[in-house]
């Protein structure tokens, strides 16, 4: 199908911007460009129940959190929750780029969502972004009564180095024996690092998410030794089995598509059951837009749904 009419638009917006891209400035300058770019395309902000910043011990200090509690969901109760990464190509993006995303997934599946402002290159390299976000779901779990949540239905997810961040958490969980985890949401997630799949080549120019981007950020991120390391791309573990059930989602626009899809194609060989939908006339980063397009308002029901399913207790 052709590119959505609302993602058409965001595209051509930003082509007429002026701004210049990524690779081209600072990655101070390049997160500062994201954030105000992030908020002209976010929808209004949702109430929540609760927020509370926090800090998780981590292998090289604190890593800072943020907590939210779904509206309408009793303080008294223990919630479900729902650990999230924050996309951004480990190198842009923090708490307050992703804040409605994670508002709105705790209120759709009546949860809480524990944000992670995990390190980030270039002055963090691989696997300091791994470190924090296994150490920060690792301390939820542990920290669990303290936080009022429910330590027998935990999830990971995220939305591109997110999602590559949220899959490695699972497998890392999953060999190191816990904490058990009920559910992975990745949204087009960056599985594997080699970047040659056939969307690499269709759509690295003129959908937003450029090829000299995407090297930019895995060169802050990693040296090219590490491209096969499984902690980088998940792809490459040898094995995918017992990992939690999974929703992946992917753009129809996105390079990351492919590699996305063959992620999928793997769990599901390995016995892991997977819900895959791809957003067809969707570009990458259309979660964080939905000012402007309504897919991403869709996206996020459907990741609610499959949350608030994963969440339910086994008696249900």
């Amino acid at each position: 199908m052709p590119v959505d009419p609302q993602m058409q638009t965001v595209i051509e917006r930003a082509a007429k911007s002026g701004l210049p891209p990524y690779y081209q400035v600072s990655a101070a300058e390049a997160r500062r460009l994201y954030k105000e770019t992030r908020a002209a395309l976010s929808p209004a902000v949702p109430e929540v129940a609760e927020t509370r910043d926090l800090a998780a011990r981590g292998p090289a200090g604190p890593i800072p959190l943020r907590r939210y509690r779904g509206a309408g969901t009793a303080a008294d109760v223990p919630l479900p929750l729902l650990v999230y990464f924050h996309g951004g190509g480990w190198t842009i993006g923090d708490l307050d780029t992703h804040d409605i995303v994670c508002r709105t997934l705790a209120n759709k599946a009546r949860c809480a969502v524990i944000a992670v402002d995990y390190r980030m290159g270039p002055e963090h390299k691989f696997p300091a972004a791994v470190d924090d976000c296994v150490a920060a779901t690792r301390w939820v779990a542990e920290q669990a009564a303290a936080l009022g949540v429910d330590p027998a239905r935990i999830a990971v997810g995220g939305d591109s180095a997110g999602g590559n961040l949220a899959a490695v958490v699972a497998l890392t969980l999953r060999d190191a024996g816990g904490p058990p985890l009920v559910f992975q949401a990745l949204v087009y997630p960056a599985t594997d690092q080699r970047m040659d799949s056939a969307s690499h080549q269709s759509f690295g120019e003129g959908y937003l998410l450029t090829r000299n981007n995407m090297l930019w950020f895995r060169g802050n991120y990693l040296a090219p030794g590490d491209y096969d390391d499984w902690r980088a791309s998940p792809i490459r573990a040898a094995d995918l089995a017992r990992l939690p059930p999974a929703h992946i989602i992917t753009a129809g626009y996105d390079p990351l598509r492919d590699e996305g899809r063959a992620y999928s194609d793997r769990l599901v060989a390995a016995g892991v059951p997977v819900l895959y939908e791809c957003f067809e006339g969707m570009a990458h980063g259309f979660l964080t837009m939905g000012g402007v397009v309504a897919a991403a308002h869709h996206a996020l029901y459907r990741l609610g749904q499959s949350l608030a399913q994963a969440f339910k207790p086994p008696r249900e």
